[in-house]
């Protein structure tokens, strides 16, 4: 239906720009960029990288002469002074490796929210502190029996929560490499055509809007734009993931990065630099990958508990420990227990399973906008969508074409429709230009072409406006049609138009329009899990009907505003949580209402405005494998944060000396070792983290 210009996926060049990429931008996806490291304080990339490799140098003379908890390793070396050597190196990796946890920790503590960097303040300060004490008694006053210092708890500490955090930011360039590769295959020049119609090679960076550039056989398109003169198949794979090549003419749009075929052509430029598809999207990878996940929020709850536990535990178990034996005996229980709550563990255990989601998301063409959507996977009850280009392929042909007014033979009514359409690529009105090729039409622009959302294209051809609409707009100015020939056209699976004038119906034209293959895979893998499917259209019922009855869908709405799909799918959120996939202008208020909005195809502006998900390949078994990544990344997640946690609260209390009644206390070197496991475990358990190929 014609309405569903503005409701279905948006081609118009308008919305389309080039993938000019300025260093600047790219640089983002190197070492540029921030991170936000607790309570706001932002952490320079390229600083954070540059203290982990320095704080990893300096923990080298540290692991081969400091002891781990007191228990000296077979390749260890000890020499007098050697424990001065490490007070030393130690006091500089304190202060410099520690440097931007000491800054969120205050941070937190400011807003009264201790979390992941107070924790690890208290762990490495308490270590710090402590073993500063270990060397002095040791080496100057020579106490017995000897102090153990933490130095080497304090540097592995320090350099993890670094890898950590690095892992974290660098998920921003493992989910962009996917697209990052487009602009590196961008060519370095463009065949800009000239008024004179000479060809000359301009840079690429000085590639204006307005510009037609000449694009030869076999190269790279240097920027969106729009077929002027020519056809060719075009090679999109790297942008939609589609393998088969695309047959492009006049008219259509191309997208920078993607490679022509054995034809050539002339386009017109619609955009440069930032504008560009590319650059969008690049944008809003680093974007998304900023925003902090629930999962995140629930790892610094998880440590803020472990700060207070350690805290309360260390502080109680250090009054007991002083009042029933002396101070020599409770300042190291105390101390073991703030340096045992240090969560190595912990700090790997999110950021490593969002490293390997996110590279797996972007190798298999989904692009996550938003981590928080990943979190309502679980508790999603609805699952609805539009029709046109995303259940079905989007591709339209012109099935019936009549005339209805005697003034007009079949011929003028297309011409007509072909004018008004002339300036748009949106699928039906793609059919109708298609068709007015194929039967020798002339077309000339329409004067004053807009159009109205929900209702349909309008425009003047020779002093006259026309409109090619839906039938609502017929019901709702009481325009007279024949509803029975509506009726068998629509149940026909076709999408109806009819243009008007003068309060005139003139004709119709009835489109088809195919089902994708793996729309009726969607639908019944997701029954399979659970999920109600619901059809949200604003195409007239009878072709709804016909679309959701082939796939498997009983729940549908027709003939919808924009407004009408968001107030839809607020009253499914009453019922449960809400996925909405869908593709056009129409669909954004939905697809930011959504608990999960997901945007079939990459490159229009709803998708990167509105949606959490983009699927790049327009594929909709995709979206069945995005539920089951969700799904695998939360068991892993929680599955790490227990690991994470989990030790620390069994090693706190017994590090206290819970269990000294009966004759057993934590040995520290046991700590470490269990530590040591927890942390390997996360890792591992991180990295087997797997994506379901669809069927």
């Amino acid at each position: 239906m014609h309405a569903d210009h503005s409701q279905h996926l948006s081609h118009d060049m308008d919305h389309m720009a080039t993938n000019q990429m300025p260093m600047d931008h790219m640089d983002m996806h190197g070492d540029m960029g921030d991170m936000d490291m607790g309570g706001g304080h932002m952490m320079h990339m390229g600083n954070l990288k540059r203290k982990f490799w320095v704080s990893l140098i300096l923990t080298i003379p540290i692991v081969l002469l400091s002891p781990m908890m007191g228990m000296r390793l077979p390749f260890q070396l000890t020499f007098p002074g050697s424990d001065w050597i490490v007070a030393l190196i130690g006091t500089l990796l304190f202060f410099y490796g520690g440097a931007p946890f000491f800054s969120g920790a205050k941070a937190e503590i400011a807003q009264k929210k201790p979390a992941m960097m107070t924790l690890i303040t208290m762990g490495v300060g308490v270590a710090y502190i402590y073993s500063l004490y270990a060397v002095i008694a040791n080496d100057l006053f020579q106490v017995t029996p000897v102090v153990t210092d933490f130095f080497w708890e304090l540097a592995t500490l320090i350099d993890i929560m670094l890898l950590g955090h690095w892992i974290e930011m660098n998920t921003v360039m493992n989910a962009g490499s996917a697209v990052d590769s487009l602009g590196k295959l961008l060519p370095q020049t463009a065949h800009v055509l000239g008024a004179d119609g000479q060809v000359t090679d301009l840079n690429l960076a000085d590639l204006q809007i307005g510009q037609v550039v000449a694009v030869r056989a076999g190269e790279q398109i240097p920027a969106d734009a729009q077929i002027l003169t020519g056809h060719s198949d075009i090679n999109e794979s790297l942008v939609t993931g589609e393998s088969r090549a695309v047959a492009k003419t006049v008219g259509d749009a191309v997208i920078g990065g993607s490679v022509n075929g054995t034809g050539t052509f002339t386009a017109k430029v619609t955009g440069t630099g930032d504008s560009g598809y590319l650059a969008q999207v690049m944008d809003l990878i680093q974007n998304a990958k900023q925003s902090k996940s629930k999962s995140e929020n629930l790892a610094n709850r998880v440590a803020g508990y472990l700060f207070y536990a350690a805290l309360f535990v260390g502080i109680l178990a250090f009054i007991i420990w002083v009042t029933l034996t002396s101070l020599p005996v409770a300042l190291p229980v105390a101390v073991a227990v703030f340096v045992i709550a240090c969560p190595h563990a912990l700090g790997l255990a999110v950021p490593l399973v969002v490293a390997r989601s996110t590279a797996l998301a972007a190798q298999n063409g989904l692009l996550i906008r938003n981590r928080d959507a990943m979190e309502q996977v679980n508790h999603l009850k609805f699952a609805l969508m539009d029709k046109t280009g995303t259940l079905t392929q989007g591709h339209f042909t012109v099935n019936h074409l009549v005339s209805l007014d005697q003034q007009y033979d079949d011929q003028a009514i297309l011409q007509l429709m072909a004018n008004l359409e002339s300036g748009s690529s949106h699928p039906l009105a793609t059919g109708i230009l298609t068709a007015a090729k194929a039967a020798g039409v002339t077309v000339t622009a329409a004067e004053d072409p807009h159009q109205v959302t929900g209702m349909g294209q309008f425009g003047t051809i020779t002093g006259t406006e026309y409109g090619l609409v839906a039938v609502n707009y017929l019901d709702q100015h009481h325009l007279a049609y024949d509803h029975d020939q509506f009726a068998a056209y629509a149940s026909e699976g076709n999408s109806i138009s009819f243009l008007v004038a003068n309060q005139q119906v003139l004709g119709l034209v009835a489109q088809g329009d195919q089902i994708k293959p793996a729309a009726k895979q969607l639908v019944t893998a997701l029954k399979r899990q659970g999920i109600t499917p619901v059809m949200l259209t604003g195409d007239n019922q009878e072709t709804a009907e016909k679309v959701a009855h082939a796939v498997g869908i009983t729940d549908v709405q027709a003939r919808l505003l924009p407004e009408d799909k968001e107030r839809l799918v607020q009253h499914y959120q009453a019922k449960g949580k809400v996925l909405f996939i869908g593709d056009g202008v129409n669909d954004a208020p939905s697809l930011a209402r959504a608990d999960i909005g997901m945007a079939i195809g990459s490159g229009t502006d709803v998708a990167l405005e509105s949606a959490d998900i983009i699927l790049v390949a327009s594929n909709p078994a995709d979206v069945i494998q995005f539920l089951d990544l969700a799904r695998a990344t939360n068991r892993k997640m929680t599955q790490n944060l227990w690991w994470g946690a989990g030790y620390n609260l069994i090693a706190i209390p017994l590090a206290a000396g819970v269990l000294a009644p009966i004759g057993f206390i934590l040995d520290p070197m046991v700590g470490a070792v269990v530590m040591s496991l927890s942390t390997i475990i996360v890792a591992i358990n991180a990295m087997t983290l797997r994506v379901k190929r669809p069927a």
